[in-house]
């Protein structure tokens, strides 16, 4: 079975990005009686992890943060242009590049979270 799991995942272009994820649930299950129940437990307990340790790391503000995530999923899509990504970001200086550095990691990082949990939980 898990080799069957592994091949689907591996010729998706949409699961390969959530290959990790669907490998974890799989080492973690053991005899449930409501398989989707736990994968829909197991993918809300991971993405607010990975969520919370984005905030912390990037040092995001956390209530705009969440509402920008929400948006997205809702949307089903991140918009990473305009003033969305701005208003989640801590107060920095303008001047020097710094600020647009800080940018590109935020969106890369929060690109690479939406990829791994859209269309899964």
């Amino acid at each position: 079975m898990l080799i069957t799991i592994n091949k689907a995942v591996d010729s998706s272009l949409e699961l390969r990005s959530k290959k990790a994820l669907i490998q974890n649930f799989i080492a973690g299950i053991n005899d449930v009686d409501d398989v989707l129940l736990e994968w829909k437990e197991f993918v809300a307990k991971k993405k607010e992890e990975e969520l919370a340790a984005i905030i912390a790391e990037e040092k995001l503000k956390d209530e705009e943060t969440r509402k920008f995530i929400e948006y997205s999923f809702r949307d089903g899509v991140m918009k990473t242009t305009g003033t969305d990504i701005d208003k989640i970001m801590p107060p920095m200086s303008r001047f020097g590049g710094g600020r647009e550095k800080k940018k590109e990691s935020i969106i890369q990082r929060l690109i690479a979270f939406f990829e791994r949990f859209f269309g899964i939980g």
